[in-house]
């Protein structure tokens, strides 16, 4: 449980970026439309991050919340850096990309952080149960 407490929020982090990042990496720049681009199968994987850790309580709601959260604008951002290296005279309006991508993974995070912390404490509350 140690190791978990300590990696358990880094690795959610790269899972979710991942899981977001590399789906919408591939879509051609031209084809990119967002918040479209962001809703794929990557972003259950934000919500199941979120929810894991808050239900193994690894971290506190609004830790795991912001951190995981913050994985779907840093994949955005991520594919911004390489773009603008590619061709300088793309991404110009790269600030409202963030800002758009900002809320979809905080909703996801948000979504699965409530639920975890609700499967855990009928967790908790349902050891009590057994113990008594």
């Amino acid at each position: 449980m140690d190791k978990l407490r300590q990696n358990g929020l880094p690795i959610a982090f790269v899972a979710s970026f991942l899981a977001v990042g590399v789906p919408y990496w591939l879509i051609p720049y031209s084809k990119i439309s967002l918040p479209d681009a962001l809703v794929a199968p990557g972003m259950l994987v934000v919500v199941l991050g979120a929810l894991m850790l808050r239900s193994c309580g690894v971290a506190s709601f609004w830790r795991v919340t912001s951190i995981v959260g913050a994985s779907v604008p840093a994949a955005v951002f991520a594919r911004v850096i390489a773009d603008v290296a590619a061709d300088p005279t793309s991404h110009n309006l790269w600030p409202l990309e963030i800002i758009i991508a900002l809320p979809m993974g905080l909703a996801g995070a948000l979504v699965g952080a409530t639920a975890g912390s609700l499967f855990g404490k009928l967790a908790a509350r349902r050891a009590m149960d057994e113990n008594s």
